[in-house]
């Protein structure tokens, strides 16, 4: 079993998943090292926090160093993804190797493309999007270097997030600020198509699991999540506990094309429409078979991120 000494390096530790992760992490008693730019992550009592552009190879490799995992929860505005995303990747490769650390890799659906079946991870990557097409190349090039022996990675997949710290996604503000202040949601797609979405919590603990699980290494793993809904579904789940009964909205393409205009966000957000205009269910069955599930249902997941948006207004 694992010392609670040993180190634990979130890096992206300001994202919605970093925050996460590093909760997790402190909740089960580890040493943990929470990493954003700023140095200035919020974090629970106890866990170390410090200053790490995660495109430069020197600072990653110093902010890694005496770690035994690695999490990389590092992402960036989607204008960005084409310039950061690569020499972020490198550097969190090379700094996790130089500490001799497992890497532990949160990632998204993008590489599949539209798919008519639920999604696995045997599936090939038919990327149509730009987008899509780098997430795949920085997957095979994580997976390469572990071949290769440069270090011990894994990676975690999983659905639109959602849950507490979660502000920018489709199930993020839009949805729960604006259902406790029963203003318009506007939401993305056919809000009657099945759609996974994932708990941020359980996305975290997977993480967990991965870093702990030598099984885990050199592959990917879509990450646990409750039942698949259509985003109506889901929304009236989070009405129900707010009491409210906010008008609903879901853009279709012209119109996120039309807003595309004047927000780069969603300019970006067009070339992965498709995955709310038809059905996108997640197939987290091989990460179930290795190593069991134990999933929040819906309920509790929004429960406890109304809880935080709640104590966000205060």
């Amino acid at each position: 079993m694992a010392s609670t000494n040993e180190l634990h390096v979130v890096l992206g530790a300001s994202g919605g998943l970093g925050k996460a992760v590093v909760r997790e992490l402190a909740a089960q008693g580890k040493r943990v090292r929470a990493a954003n730019r700023s140095g200035r992550a919020e974090a629970p009592p106890g866990v170390e926090t410090a200053a790490c552009d995660a495109a430069n190879p020197e600072q990653v490799r110093e902010v890694c160093r005496g770690a035994r995992v690695v999490y990389h929860c590092v992402n960036v505005p989607y204008p960005q993804w084409f310039a950061l995303l690569p020499p972020i990747t490198e550097a969190i490769i090379a700094g996790a190797a130089a500490a001799g650390a497992k890497l532990v890799v949160g990632d998204n659906l993008y590489m599949y493309g539209p798919a008519s079946v639920p999604l696995r991870e045997d599936l090939p990557n038919n990327a149509v999007s730009r987008k899509g097409r780098l997430r795949a190349e920085l997957a095979n090039k994580l997976l390469e270097a572990h071949r290769q022996g440069k270090v011990r990675a894994a990676i975690g997949r999983g659905s639109d997030f959602y849950g507490p710290g979660v502000l920018n996604a489709v199930a993020g503000e839009r949805l729960f600020a604006a259902a406790l202040q029963n203003k318009t949601v506007n939401l993305i797609g056919d809000l009657d198509q099945p759609h996974t979405y994932t708990f941020i919590n359980d996305f975290a603990k997977g993480m967990l699991t991965l870093a702990e699980r030598e099984e885990a290494l050199g592959e990917v793993w879509h990450l646990p999540n409750a039942e698949t809904l259509t985003t109506r579904q889901f929304a009236e789940l989070v009405f129900q506990q707010t009491g409210t009964r906010p008008a609903v909205r879901g853009a279709g393409r012209g119109l996120v094309a039309l807003l595309g205009l004047f927000n780069p966000i969603l300019r970006e957000l067009k070339e992965e429409l498709y995955q709310f205009q038809q059905p996108f269910i997640v197939d987290h069955g091989k990460y179930a078979r290795v190593f069991g599930t134990q999933i929040t249902p819906h309920e509790e997941a929004i429960r406890q991120t109304l809880e935080w948006f709640r104590g966000r207004g205060e």
